[in-house]
């Protein structure tokens, strides 16, 4: 109990130097207005570490030390889905550390999995998170890695408040969004660089020291743990299977792709916040992501 007060305490406590970073222009649509917040315990259950793991009020509260991580999963399977929630991430040394929140079918097709992350990399002292997006289709994310990496910086400091992100999966695209704005667009060009599987819905905090932060220079230090993630505002709206349902849209005219609004803030992100695309890397061989061609 101690030592849950102590991670509530510094959670709430501390938080690191201010941004003046400009913030995107407005979206003109707020698809997580259009879904209801659910609890925790009304959607999800504990994966792994437990005792890492603990509702706090309305929160969910997870962490890392030099014993374990800890994540959780959804209940239920997912054809396409919105999936969301508010997190508040921790200041100070953390590199080498994941928050994760994703959808993925890895317990379901073990070394053939699909996965959709936001994953945000762990950061030494006085430097910016980063948030990588990636989709991973039928194993490429497995024994040959073929990831499909966009990663941005944040226009605000993503651990003195909490702040919405979310996925929107649908058979047609793919769209992530921090706040409502979209981030990233990624369309289904061909069902070989798509995933089209069911899905379970994750979140997870980790040690991925060989290769989170500047490729691994920097490792998990355990002075500094324990190393703490906050979660509240969970947003589910998706389909289990059949006809007859799809999740809330991506855009307000209800179709595929985003409309002039949201491309002009997805532009503006990308301007201004993008830091790396796997499809602008002269050392990816593009032949096995033929989506970039």
């Amino acid at each position: 109990m101690a030592l849950l007060m102590s991670i509530i305490f510094f959670i709430f406590s501390i938080s690191p130097l201010s941004s003046n970073a400009q913030a995107p222009p407005s979206p003109g649509y707020y698809p997580s207005e259009r879904v209801g917040s659910i609890g925790f315990n009304q959607g999800f259950t504990n994966l792994w570490g437990p005792q890492h793991q603990s509702l706090v009020q309305d929160s969910l509260v997870i962490w890392l030390d030099r014993t374990s991580g800890s994540g959780f999963k959804s209940v239920n399977s997912y054809t396409s889905c919105y999936f969301g929630a508010a997190i508040k991430l921790q200041p100070g040394y953390t590199a080498g550390v994941i928050t994760s929140l994703y959808l993925s079918n890895n317990e379901e097709h073990p070394g053939n999995h699909d996965e959709i992350d936001i994953e945000f990399l762990g950061t030494t002292e006085n430097e910016s998170y980063v948030l990588q997006t990636n989709v991973y289709v039928r194993g490429s994310g497995d024994a040959t890695i073929i990831g499909r990496e966009i990663k941005f910086h944040l226009w605000f400091d993503p651990t003195k408040d909490f702040h919405n992100y979310a996925i929107l999966w649908n058979p047609s695209q793919i769209i992530f969004y921090v706040d409502d704005v979209p981030i990233r667009r990624y369309p289904r060009k061909s069902d070989e660089t798509f995933p089209l599987r069911p899905m379970w819905l994750y979140g997870s905090i980790w040690d991925a020291s060989s290769w989170a932060t500047d490729n691994g220079r920097y490792k998990a230090d355990y002075t500094y743990q324990p190393f703490v993630a906050k979660y509240n505002n969970f947003k589910v709206d998706g389909c289990g299977g059949g006809g007859g349902c799809s999740p809330v849209p991506g855009s307000p005219g209800g179709s595929d792709g985003l409309s002039s609004q949201q491309r002009a803030a997805l532009a503006f992100v990308h301007h201004n916040y993008k830091v790396y695309d796997y499809c602008r890397d002269p050392k990816r061989d593009h032949r096995l992501t033929p989506e970039c061609l």
